[in-house]
């Protein structure tokens, strides 16, 4: 799994077994493998690239996941069934029938040796679907006992159930917009949201954050890079504020919004995960505008739930089983979604 943060790359060896019609995981190994300035930099700027730079960084980083992945296997021991890979989005504009994730299967294939599931977002697109956010199949059938589920990345995705749909969508940019201020001051981050704690809330970029028209859009609904430097930098790069106003404000963005999808009552649990589970300060907002109960799970569970979660789309792949729930994309129908290699 390789989200838009750029954090680097996580792999995780999960083991899934379904007793009496309920699913149990276990993540036996894991562990994230940063990426190089290089592949940093290569992967941030791809979308701008010519055609033939975009072909060509597809196949190297395929070659790259399975490198790194064969690397992985050895160090552990172990023995898989196959691999299933995210790879890396660059573009996702699904109104234009557009999702594009990097990191070729026939490559991860050839450097391993093993079956690769991949690309698993275009057959919902195909169907008239969001191709995002996948994660809440896993939500439903591996963490069902939780009301809402809250992962934060790159952007903040929830899923929840209502009656017998599950419904799920982007919340809110997260990690990818915190990222970018902090690098800005010389961090790679805002650990615990030190420096979103030093500052002060702008209300004009508050209210302007707010008003966008994707937070008065209904669900299904998802949000890509590209709508992140289109509509929400320029908001950030117009204001003269120090940046610590800039975190500030946007993690107060992040919580009213999540506290506005997550509407339930103070008996309801809401587990975050994801890289911002770690940013206390950002915790601590979203605590305090949001009435269901906070749950932080263990540490595998915060940075390799989706890793885990895309082990389990592909589990179901496998099994010709649907893993894209037309309740949470919008698509015509639900899907068993997955090249196979």
């Amino acid at each position: 799994m390789s989200g838009t943060s750029l954090d680097g790359l996580d792999l995780a060896f999960c083991e899934f077994e379904n007793v009496n019609k309920q699913w149990k995981y276990y993540i036996l190994n894991a562990e994230t493998i940063p990426y190089s300035s290089e592949w940093r930099r290569r992967l941030s700027t791809l979308e701008s690239a010519s055609a033939f730079e975009f072909v060509a960084a597809d196949v190297e980083y395929g070659h790259l996941l399975g490198k790194l992945t064969i690397d992985f296997i050895k160090k552990f021991h172990l023995h898989p069934d196959f691999i299933a890979s995210h790879g890396h989005t660059i573009f996702h504009q699904p109104e234009k029938k557009i999702t594009s994730q990097i990191g070729r299967g026939s490559a991860i294939a050839a450097e391993t040796g093993l079956p690769v599931i991949c690309d698993f977002r275009s057959l919902d697109v195909a169907l008239g679907g969001q191709g995002a956010p996948l994660v809440p199949i896993g939500d439903q059938l591996l963490f069902g006992h939780i009301e809402y589920c809250l992962n934060l990345g790159g952007f903040a995705n929830i899923s929840f159930q209502r009656g017998d749909r599950r419904i799920a969508f982007d919340v809110s940019p997260a990690n990818i917009v915190l990222n970018y201020l902090a690098r800005i001051v010389g961090y790679e981050y805002d650990e615990d949201g030190r420096l979103a704690s030093e500052g002060k809330i702008n209300r004009q970029l508050y209210d302007a954050l707010n008003s966008l028209a994707f937070y008065h859009t209904q669900p299904p609904k998802s949000l890509g890079k590209e709508w992140v430097v289109n509509s929400v930098f320029p908001l950030l790069n117009d204001l003269q504020i120090p940046v610590n106003d800039l975190l500030a404000t946007f993690c107060e963005h992040i919580a009213i919004q999540v506290a506005l999808a997550a509407t339930g009552s103070p008996s309801d649990k809401l587990m975050i995960t994801g890289g911002g589970a770690l940013n206390s300060f950002l915790i601590s907002r979203i605590r305090h505008y949001t009435k269901p109960q906070i749950i932080i799970p263990d540490a595998n569970t915060i940075n390799y739930k989706e890793a885990l979660i895309f082990a389990f789309l592909g589990v179901l792949r496998w099994r010709n089983e649907d893993n894209c729930l037309k309740s949470v994309t919008g698509a015509i129908r639900d899907s068993s979604g997955g090249a196979v290699y």
